[in-house]
Formats: structure tokens, C-alpha cells, sequence
């Protein structure tokens, strides 16, 4: 399909970029599910914590006992949602659970997922990783229709779809509805009598089964499985509708074959290391990506550092191939929310610093490699660059393993406009200045397909190439103007 028109030149972001000075993509969720466990809620919750990298700002439970539907959710972090006291109201055998990293202006209790409604065949929840592409189109239709929204959240169009569905049963409701959306999504439904998964036919984003005892299991990735000891079974399909009840599990396929599209970016940062994705392990693909790195942009330098915890893998294969040492030089706090009270007295760089911290023994006098996943705008990258010096490098020379990020991403990911990607209309010259490096160097788009090994990804962040149509090309979402406070 054709690319979005291109951005305008722009001015490059400033130094304030908020209390924590986050530049990365962000995966803005989570999902998963039990059925069939009288320690349902726990194991979800357990679950949930396991995968927080995938959702920061807000968690929820939803589970059944005895066709009662119970929910629980608020913002925060799983561990602080979810205390020993809220567990102990949250009983049943089948649960789904849900945490989510919102885009800008939409951390609302009222986006909170799990969403939950009664509607004719009974109760249903459904928990959602993804995006709609054709959401907005949709929602005028319905509005059209008399459908009144009580959110942003893209998920609700499911919930007045299957509302205006006529099938006498819930799993065929929900792909009456799936049919009328495009996009990214994996999904997980629970109603009175069963936990439905489903993952988009081109399986844009990751979705797992595992088995715990007699209980079955679904998550975003598998490391969520090892936490409460299941295990892991094998991938939802792409295209592939799971539903799983008191008759066991059963595999239905109501979308047309669609080359599959997997998200490649889940192997530069999305996924935890410790995954393994259709087959290829999430840790060993960043270790090539490092090392055809170091093919692709070599350097004379003293030593390879990596910026923590996402540019770990990379640097220690950037290291193997180049044959220069790896060397811990920034430390990370793994102690730091999303909110910082912030000295009254302006610290220059302080979120920053809250995060990361260098090793002056290690850096003093040192030509350095810094390896990291991604530049998004730039403004993170500098003031690490900036640390480095301080802390007496000599040189410092950014290499990132993956290629340069140019266009948005409207498959679930939460993504700048293409006005805020640096690299969307500059050069590696003029972002090496920017950022105030020695040299700035980048994974080729070939080397990183072939490091990643397999076929079949979506590479649109980094190609402009988008295999679903969108209705809204800019990426704008329109915010209810009532917020409950």
C-alpha cells in the first residue's frame, strides 16, 4: 500500500522531553489468560507481572466463578493494582488480564482493559494488544447508528459489534465482528462459559498457549508461563481462534489466508530476551543483529558498552564479532516509576540520570562503542552521549541494530508522528551531531531480516512499506473532552 505523504522539515526536539526522558517505541500491551484453575486471578496476576515490560500504566482482571463476571482494574503497575486484599475478591476458575502502555492523552481510568459489559447472551470481557486500522471509520458508523462511546480505547468498537451481532452463540458474534476490522490485534474474550483467543491473520503481535495441570493458559509471550510453572504448548496462529471451555480446546480459522506480518521490532526491544517468538529466540536474534552490526558499521575502538537492559544482547554480539571487549559502563536503576518528583532546583538531564548512571573506572580516557536498539528522536541518546563524556570518554561512537526508524507505526505500537522521527529526514551526519557522538552507525534493512532469520515480518517502522490500509493516516486519535476525575 502507499506510504503516508511524507513530513515536513522539522526543528529537532528540545532537551525537556518530561520527568523520564523516555525516546523508545512502546508495545501498549499485554495479555493473558487462564481457564480452568481455582487459582485463576493469581496465576493472571503473576502472569501480568511478568509481562509489565509490555504495559506500564495501567493492569486488570477480569474472571468468572459460577457465570459471575468480576473485574478489577486501575492505573498503575500490576504489583500495586493488585494486592493480596483485591485477589481475595477476585475468585473463579477462567480469568483474562490486560496491562497497558496508553499513547499521549490517553492514561484514563476509562481505557483501562480489561472492558467488561452485560449484554443479550450474558457477560464478556475482552482484553486487547493491537490497533485497529480502520477504527475511526468504524466508530462513525456506529455513532451513526446510535452507539454512545465511553471511551478512546479502540477495543470498545468490538463491544458494540458483537452488542449488534445476531448469532446465537458468543465465539461466532466475536468473528461476525472481527470481520469487520483490520489491523493488528490479539485478543482475548471470556464470557460466562468460555475464554476465546483469537490473533489477526497476518499475527502482527505475539500470542501463546501453555498448559498448567488440567488448566490451559495464554499469554503475549512465554517467559508469563515459566512464572507459575506451565507449560508451553506452542503459538496461536495467525488468523487462529482458540476457544477453550469445559470440553477442552478447540482451533477454528474464520479469516481468509494472509501472508503472515509479524512485528520484526518485537526482536530489536518489544519482547523480553528470554523469549522465543515462531520459533527464534529473542536473545540469540539480538546477539546476530549486534554482530552484523559490527560487520555493517565496524570501529577502532577501546571498548563496547551497552545502553541498559534493551541494548545488552546486541553489544555482547557486537563485541564477539568486532573482537573489542564489552565492558559494563552505564549503570541502570530498575527502581524508578514512571512519575519523579523533581528537585525544585532544575537538574540538568534528571530523568536521565534516574535511570542511568556511568562507570567512570570503566570510561575515563576510553575510545567507547555504545550500543542501543533504537534513536527515536534523539533526545535520550544525547544526553547518554553527554554522560559518557563527562564521565571521561574519549570518544564515543553510537552503533544501533536495527535501521533507521522513519515512519510511524499503526499496528499497536505507540509511535511519535513522522514530524518527531529524527531520522525521517536526516542524515546519519546531522544526527551524529545532534547527538553530539563521534560517528552514528545503523543496521542495514537487509542485515537485519537476515539476522532475525525467518520470513514474513512487518518492517513498515523502518521501511514505510504497510501491509494492513488505514483509514486515518495521520494517527490521530480524537479524546473525549468529559474525563472523570
Amino acid at each position: 500500500m502507499n506510504r503516508p505523504e511524507a513530513a515536513h522539515e522539522f526543528d529537532i526536539a528540545s532537551d525537556d522531553d518530561g520527568p523520564l526522558e523516555d525516546d523508545h517505541f512502546h508495545d501498549q500491551c499485554g495479555v493473558f489468560g487462564v481457564f480452568g484453575s481455582p487459582e485463576a486471578a493469581h496465576f493472571t496476576y503473576l502472569g501480568l507481572h511478568a509481562l509489565q515490560h509490555r504495559g506500564q500504566e495501567s493492569a486488570g482482571i477480569a474472571v468468572v466463578d459460577q457465570a459471575r463476571l468480576t473485574l478489577h482494574r486501575e492505573l498503575g503497575l500490576v504489583r500495586d493494582v493488585f494486592t493480596a486484599s483485591v485477589l481475595a475478591r477476585l475468585p473463579g476458575d477462567r480469568s483474562i488480564g490486560h496491562v497497558r502502555y496508553s499513547t499521549a492523552g490517553g492514561t484514563h481510568i476509562k481505557n483501562a482493559q480489561p472492558l467488561a459489559v452485560d449484554y443479550t447472551l450474558g457477560s464478556i470481557a475482552v482484553a486487547h494488544n493491537g490497533n485497529f486500522t480502520n477504527y475511526e471509520e468504524m466508530r462513525e458508523q456506529l455513532e451513526g447508528m446510535g452507539s454512545i462511546f465511553q471511551s478512546t480505547n479502540d477495543s470498545e468498537l468490538l463491544v458494540h459489534l458483537i452488542a449488534r451481532a445476531t448469532e446465537d452463540q458468543a465465539v461466532d458474534r466475536v468473528a461476525a465482528a472481527l470481520q469487520k476490522v483490520r489491523g493488528a490485534f490479539s485478543l482475548l474474550f471470556l464470557t460466562n462459559k468460555e475464554l476465546i483467543a483469537v490473533r489477526d491473520p497476518q499475527g502482527f503481535r505475539p500470542l501463546s498457549i501453555g498448559k498448567i495441570k488440567d488448566a490451559w493458559v495464554v499469554a503475549s509471550e512465554p517467559p508469563a508461563f515459566d512464572l507459575i510453572a506451565a507449560d508451553y504448548v506452542r503459538d496461536v496462529e495467525p488468523g487462529e481462534m482458540i476457544v477453550i471451555d469445559e470440553n477442552g480446546l478447540r482451533s477454528y480459522h474464520p479469516f481468509a489466508p494472509t501472508p503472515r506480518k509479524m512485528c520484526i521490532f518485537e526482536y530489536v526491544y518489544f519482547a523480553r530476551p528470554d523469549s522465543e517468538l515462531c520459533g527464534i529466540s529473542v536473545y540469540d536474534a539480538r546477539k546476530r543483529l549486534g554482530e552484523a552490526l559490527a560487520r555493517e558499521a565496524p570501529c577502532e575502538a577501546d571498548l563496547v558498552i551497552a545502553v541498559p537492559d534493551s541494548g545488552v544482547s546486541a553489544a555482547l554480539g557486537y563485541s564477539k564479532e568486532s573482537g573489542i571487549p564489552f565492558e559494563v559502563g552505564l549503570i541502570r536503576s530498575h527502581y524508578v516509576g514512571r512519575t519523579f518528583i523533581e528537585p525544585q532546583s532544575s537538574i540538568r538531564h534528571f530523568g536521565v540520570r534516574l535511570k542511568l548512571n556511568p562507570v567512570r573506572t570503566v570510561l575515563a580516557g576510553k575510545r567507547v562503542v555504545v550500543v542501543d536498539d533504537s534513536i527515536v528522536r534523539g533526545t535520550t541518546s544525547r544526553k547518554i552521549i553527554k554522560m559518557l563524556r563527562d564521565a571521561g570518554a574519549k570518544e564515543v561512537h553510537m552503533r544501533i541494530s536495527s535501521p533507521p526508524t522513519r515512519w510511524p507505526c499503526f499496528y499497536g505500537i505507540d509511535t511519535p508522528s513522522r514530524s518527531e522521527l529524527i531520522a525521517s529526514n536526516h542524515s546519519i551526519e546531522e544526527i551524529a551531531k545532534y547527538i553530539t557522538c563521534d560517528s552514528v552507525g545503523y543496521l542495514s534493512l537487509e542485515g537485519l531480516h537476515k539476522a532475525v532469520g525467518g520470513k514474513g515480518f512487518c518492517d513498515a517502522c523502518f521501511s514505510g512499506n504497510y501491509p494492513v490500509a488505514f483509514s486515518n493516516p495521520t494517527g490521530t486519535r480524537r479524546q473525549l473532552e468529559l474525563i472523570g476525575v
